[in-house]
C-alpha cells in the first residue's frame, strides 16, 4: 500500500516510516499537516498515520479535511496515553483507528491487517465489469433487461435503456424498477453509477432505496448494481454491499463497516461473552478502543450488556446472518445479487500487487 506518515517528532516519524517500508509499503513522511495536504494533493494514499498533537493545524483538523477531500483514505491517529480520549473522539469523526506512542510493531501490523481486510471486504474481490456488456449477456440468456444509468453505443435486443437521474429521483428509481419487474416474466436489472445516490441522499436512505430495488426482483431474476469505487470512501462501499443484502436491519450498516466490530459480532454469535473474552477475540489489548466499538454496537441495538457479559440482540443475530450473505454476494447463481465495481479498480489492484 501507499502510506503517508505525519508527525513533528522526527525520531518517531522515521521509526514508523522505516518499519512500514521494511514491510514492503511505499511510505512518504512529512512533519506537518500543511505538508501532508500538499502531498495528498499530488498523490493518492491508501492510509494516513497522523499525530494528534501538531503545531498550527492539529491531527483532528487534518482528519476533517481528509474525510472531506480524500474520503477513501484510511486515517489512523497517533496518540500518547494522555490523548487517548481525543483519539477516540477522532474515531467518532471518521478515523479508522489509533496507534499509541510508543508503538509496538505488532500493534502497527494489526492496524495494517485490519486496513487490508477492510479493503478486501469493501471491494468484495470482484473484477471490473461493464454494465452494458452485463445487460447484453443477460439478454442473450433470454432475460428481459432493464439498464439504468448507462447508454450502449447501439440498441441491444431485449434491453430497455433508461437514463434516470438517480441522484435526484429516488422515487422514480423505485417506480421504474417496480413497473419493469412487474410487467415482465423473466426480468433482469442492471444499474450503473449507484454512487450518484450519495449526492442527494443519506446513507440510511440509500440503504432503503437499494433494499427496495433488490426486494422487487428477488426470486424473479438477477440484479447487477455497479459503482465507481474511486469516488466513495471505503465505509460507503461497505454500506452498499451490506444494503443490497439486507437494508432492513437498523444499525447494521455502520456496524459492518468496521472489521473490529465484525469480529466482535462473530465472537458473540458463539454465545454471551465477557469484556476480556471479546478483547481476545478482537486481537487488541486497548480497553478504550474496545469500549468505543462495544458502545457503538450497543447504540446500534446489535448487542446487549447484562452483568459481566455481552450478547447479541435479535438485530445482532440478523447482522451476523447478513455478514454471511455479504460474503456470498456475487456468486454464480444468476438469481442472486451481483455487486461490481466499474472503472479503475483492476488497474489499482495491479498497482497494489506490485507494491
Amino acid at each position: 500500500m501507499r502510506l503517508l506518515v505525519i508527525d513533528d517528532d522526527t525520531v518517531f516519524r522515521e521509526e514508523l516510516s522505516t518499519l512500514l517500508s521494511d514491510w514492503g509499503h511505499q511510505v512518504e513522511s512529512v512533519n506537518s499537516a500543511a505538508k501532508a495536504l500538499e502531498a495528498l494533493s499530488i498523490a493518492e494514499f491508501d492510509a494516513i498515520f497522523s499525530d494528534v498533537r501538531m503545531p498550527r493545524m492539529n491531527g483532528i483538523e487534518l482528519l476533517r479535511q481528509v474525510r472531506e477531500r480524500w474520503p477513501r483514505a484510511f486515517v489512523v491517529m497517533i496518540t500518547g496515553y494522555a490523548t487517548v480520549e481525543t483519539a477516540v473522539e477522532a474515531m467518532k469523526l471518521g478515523a479508522f483507528d489509533y496507534l499509541r506512542k510508543p508503538f509496538r510493531s505488532e500493534d502497527v501490523q494489526r492496524i495494517i491487517d485490519l486496513i487490508q481486510e477492510e479493503r478486501a471486504f469493501s471491494h468484495g474481490g470482484f473484477d471490473e465489469r461493464d454494465p452494458v456488456r452485463l445487460a447484453e449477456r443477460w439478454a442473450k440468456e433470454k432475460r428481459e433487461v432493464l439498464l439504468l444509468g448507462a447508454t450502449p453505443k447501439r440498441p441491444i435486443p431485449g434491453v430497455t435503456v433508461i437514463d434516470l437521474p438517480i441522484s435526484e429521483a429516488s422515487v422514480g428509481f423505485r417506480e421504474t424498477i417496480t413497473t419493469f419487474v412487474e410487467s415482465h416474466s423473466r426480468p433482469a436489472v442492471v444499474v450503473a453509477g449507484i454512487e450518484r445516490l450519495f449526492l442527494a441522499h443519506r446513507a440510511e436512505e440509500i440503504a432503503q432505496i437499494l433494499g427496495d430495488a433488490v426486494g422487487k426482483i428477488e426470486g424473479k431474476g438477477p440484479i447487477g448494481i455497479g459503482f465507481d469505487p474511486t469516488t466513495l470512501p471505503e465505509q460507503s462501499v461497505t454500506m452498499i454491499r451490506t444494503a443490497v443484502s439486507a437494508a432492513r436491519v437498523h444499525g447494521t450498516l455502520g456496524a459492518l463497516a468496521n472489521p473490529l466490530r465484525r469480529l466482535i459480532l462473530r465472537r458473540l454469535e458463539e454465545g454471551p461473552t465477557s469484556f476480556t473474552e471479546v478483547m481476545k477475540a478482537a486481537g487488541i489489548d486497548d480497553s478504550p478502543k474496545l469500549s468505543f466499538h462495544l458502545r457503538t454496537l450497543q447504540e446500534d441495538g446489535l448487542i446487549a450488556h447484562a452483568g459481566e457479559n455481552y450478547r447479541l440482540s435479535s438485530s445482532g443475530e440478523e447482522a451476523v446472518r447478513i455478514l454471511k450473505e455479504v460474503d456470498a454476494i456475487g456468486s454464480a447463481d444468476q438469481n442472486r445479487i451481483l455487486l461490481f465495481p466499474i472503472g479503475t479498480l483492476p488497474e489499482r489492484a495491479r498497482r497494489d500487487a506490485a507494491r
